[in-house]
């Protein structure tokens, strides 16, 4: 067990709780706080019934007929935009939560015409932004699933978990995940920060994903499959599903299936 949570990480999730509180009294108290959560009650099963497709940002992207969504919902995420010319179409939410992504690339980001499901903690950064809804992602040990983006959800470790918690709130009753590898080429500790040295990034469909010099946190799949437990055990007391059509991917959480299989089912 200590090795599990050494004194290192224990400090380090003291201090993420000492950094929310801002962002926690935001949350309870601001008036935009309050506008947004209106907003996101909204949007609460608005797809109610329907299929949606994640798409994640795994190099498998560019072994995977994509031509066969395009006329579905979809969930983007984080620099899937360097893509959406070569796909030919643009999806229709976009989620953003990671720390490294949203500092270095909002601009980019603000830039995007859909609907966005972005990490509260970073909203200075899209003041304005008409298209913005916040995600309310405190620091937390157990990563329980939330139905309900008006409450506080969990990230999972990953944006993928995040997505997730996105489609069902919107009343997605089957979820196809593509691009979620699940496996990276670059090793360390997980959730350490890190500047990419290599020239080309070969964790994500596009070299320049992560380019040279820039900042990401490497990931923590253990972390990840554990949150992924939690939203199959939601979907599935819905009465909704997961698929993976990942091609090739690692994760072993979710039901298989090759994409078109899962679109034709």
């Amino acid at each position: 067990m200590m090795n599990e949570f050494p004194a290192s990480r224990i400090l380090d999730a003291l201090r993420r709780r000492i950094a929310d509180v801002p962002d926690r009294l935001w949350w309870l108290f601001g008036s935009g706080a309050r506008h947004n959560r209106t907003a996101l009650r909204e949007l609460k099963d608005r797809h109610r019934g329907e299929t949606c497709v994640i798409i994640c940002n795994g190099p498998s992207l560019n072994r995977t007929d994509l031509k066969l969504i395009r006329d579905l919902p979809s969930i983007g995420m984080n620099r899937s935009y360097l893509m959406f010319e070569q796909w030919g179409f643009v999806p229709t939410y976009f989620a953003v939560t990671a720390q490294h992504v949203i500092e270095q690339f909002a601009e980019d980001i603000r830039q995007l015409p859909m609907p966005k499901f972005v990490n509260a903690s970073y909203r200075s950064r899209f003041a304005g932004d008409r298209d913005c809804f916040y995600l309310r992602i405190p620091p937390r040990v157990v990563q329980a699933f939330g139905t309900d983006l008006a409450q506080p959800i969990s990230s999972g470790g990953t944006v993928t978990y995040a997505a997730l918690q996105v489609a069902y709130h919107l009343g997605f009753a089957t979820v196809i995940i593509i691009g979620m590898d699940h496996r990276f080429a670059a090793q360390g500790t997980p959730n350490a920060t890190e500047v990419r040295q290599s020239e080309v990034d070969r964790d994500h469909m596009h070299p320049d994903y992560f380019p040279k010099g820039t900042k990401w946190e490497l990931p923590d799949l253990r972390r990840s499959e554990i949150a992924y437990r939690f939203a199959r055990q939601a979907y599935e007391a819905a009465g909704r599903r997961i698929i993976d059509a990942t091609v090739d991917g690692a994760c072993t959480v979710f039901e298989k299936m090759a994409l078109k299989d899962a679109l034709d089912r």
